[in-house]
């Protein structure tokens, strides 16, 4: 969408047609939800700093929702594109692996000194490495048909897990939950996961019968009733859920026959 005008052997622009250079700004929608995104990251490091972490981690769900729209927006206009494809992915790097890694240490990896620290880097560093595999994987296995699931926990789920720590103290409204080392421990596990083999479930091509479409929007709309009313809580049961999903997945998976 945003790459240069045609030029000739000379490296100068060719003059053709002005209207084929023209872009309907709907289009933009799927960068600028991308954008957006950017800013909630950016937003929640700073909520961070502030000692906000309630705001902080709200944000970096909204980062995760809006990470959620803007390829199905893509998709939906037809507007894909390289660019927007490279701005997908560094927006992800800062939002679930660079921003959850400065809210976990503004919160309670800095008690812990150099230890917090290199935690922090261990996490974004995992989260780096996950999202140029994914690259790489979603270039060369583009016509191996839909993925039934992700291979090590995606970034996005692995940034709410991540802050799963500073979610669970306040659904129950106490300070930090865990002890700084839990946390460090806790953080360096999932970015692990991240950059494992492990298969973790993916629902984006997850089926249902039209008969059973009534009850999913109800569904939906009552979780959404349920994440404004009971955020914490809420969020809370929604971890145990993607825990017993991940656990199931790898049991499936490891229970299938491998070829000799």
């Amino acid at each position: 969408m945003l790459d240069e005008a045609p030029r000739d052997p000379e490296g100068k622009p060719r003059r053709g047609n002005g209207a084929a250079r023209e872009l309907p700004l709907v289009k933009l929608l799927p960068n600028l939800v991308t954008l957006s995104a950017v800013c909630a990251g950016m937003t929640a490091i700073r909520f961070a700093w502030q000692g906000e972490f309630d705001w902080a981690v709200r944000l970096i769900l909204l980062a995760g929702l809006l990470d959620g729209l803007d390829g199905r927006l893509a998709r939906l206009l037809r507007s894909r594109s390289l660019i927007g494809a490279e701005l997908d992915s560094l927006a992800d790097f800062l939002n679930f692996a660079v921003a959850p890694a400065l809210i976990l240490y503004f919160w309670s990896l800095q008690e812990i000194g150099g230890a917090g620290w290199i935690a922090v880097l261990c996490y974004a560093l995992c989260g780096l490495m996950r999202l140029a595999r994914f690259n790489v994987d979603s270039r060369t296995t583009e016509t191996a048909g839909p993925a039934t699931h992700f291979t090590g926990v995606p970034s996005p789920a692995g940034g709410f897990l991540a802050l799963l720590p500073i979610i669970l103290s306040l659904a129950f409204d106490a300070g930090p939950f865990l002890p700084a080392g839990a946390v460090a421990a806790w953080v360096v596990f999932v970015g692990f996961l991240m950059i494992s083999r492990l298969p973790t479930p993916s629902f984006k091509n997850v089926t249902i019968s039209r008969g059973r479409a009534r009850y999913v929007l109800l569904g939906t709309v009552l979780l959404a009733a349920l994440l404004l009313i009971y955020t914490w809580a809420t969020l809370v049961v929604l971890a145990g859920f993607y825990g017993a999903a991940l656990l199931l997945s790898v049991r499936d998976y490891l229970r299938k026959p491998r070829g000799g």
